[in-house]
């Protein structure tokens, strides 16, 4: 199984993350390359496009989802990764569109960069995206209830008949932590959905301390001693959220702390 996600110590990275992470480095470098000639750097206008996109992505995916905000610091706290792709785009080519009118040296740079990037970025995601494109349904790990019984997420989905969100955690991972309270609220909401909470590689009496330290009450808390589940996915980092539709089949992946408007954001997609 492919891994959607990598851990660099206390840090997780989708591969999607990375892939761009990377695009926009060559984007730097080809920039550089294009305008050696005239002496023109491009690498302060690309970083601050990069900026830009960020905050366009942010307010527009805050706009969308404003109801699940009660304070400015959640507003204020990316950690959820709350991001629209089409404010990025938008805020973007605005300041494209602004930097190639207003600086008229630096636009065959510039151009030679955007090209190199957009390449870049078409030519390793794309065929990640079609991977991912092929069937992914859920996977037969056996895993151990609390009560001390065998079960499988199969197994699940069948006795419920609802679509799952299927968080993977663990007490020792501080992201787990800050949103399992979302979770639990999430839970009693949504009486259509079934939430699973797979912890990974801990003891019962380690979860159950968490559990009652934390006084939270959970449903469907599952233990995968051997972290079965996180290898069988492709989810090596924590926490990571797996949304699966009423046919057992993968919709949607969050990499990442969860926020109420992230977790509303897979629901929808879910539904």
């Amino acid at each position: 199984m492919l891994n959607h996600s990598i851990a660099i110590g206390p840090l997780g990275f989708s591969i999607g993350q990375l892939l761009l992470m990377l695009s926009f480095a060559i984007a730097l470098a080809v920039g550089a390359w294009a305008g050696r000639g005239s002496r023109t750097g491009v690498s302060d206008t690309l970083f601050t496009l990069l900026l830009i996109a960020l905050l366009g992505a942010r307010l527009v995916f805050v706009a969308r989802y404003w109801s699940s905000y009660d304070s400015l610091a959640g507003v204020l706290d990316i950690r959820d990764r709350g991001f629209d792709p089409f404010g990025a785009l938008g805020a973007g080519a605005l300041y494209i569109a602004w930097r190639l009118w207003q600086a008229p040296a630096q636009r065959r740079a510039l151009a030679a960069a955007l090209f190199g990037g957009a390449l870049s970025w078409s030519l390793l995601a794309g065929p990640l995206t079609l991977m991912d494109a092929t069937s992914r349904p859920l996977p037969s790990v056996e895993l151990v209830t609390l009560e001390g019984s065998s079960t499988s997420l199969p197994a699940l989905a069948n006795a419920e008949g609802h679509p799952l969100v299927v968080n993977l955690w663990a007490s020792w991972c501080p992201p787990c932590r800050r949103e399992m309270p979302v979770f639990e609220e999430a839970q009693h909401a949504h009486d259509d959905i079934t939430f699973v909470f797979v912890n990974q590689g801990e003891s019962l009496a380690q979860v159950q301390q968490f559990l009652e330290e934390e006084a939270l009450q959970l449903d469907n808390v599952l233990l995968d001693a051997a972290l079965d589940l996180g290898e069988v996915t492709g989810a090596v980092a924590m926490p990571t959220t797996l949304y699966y539709d009423a046919a057992g089949q993968l919709v949607d992946t969050h990499f990442g702390e969860l926020s109420r408007a992230t977790l509303q954001r897979g629901l929808q997609r879910l539904r």
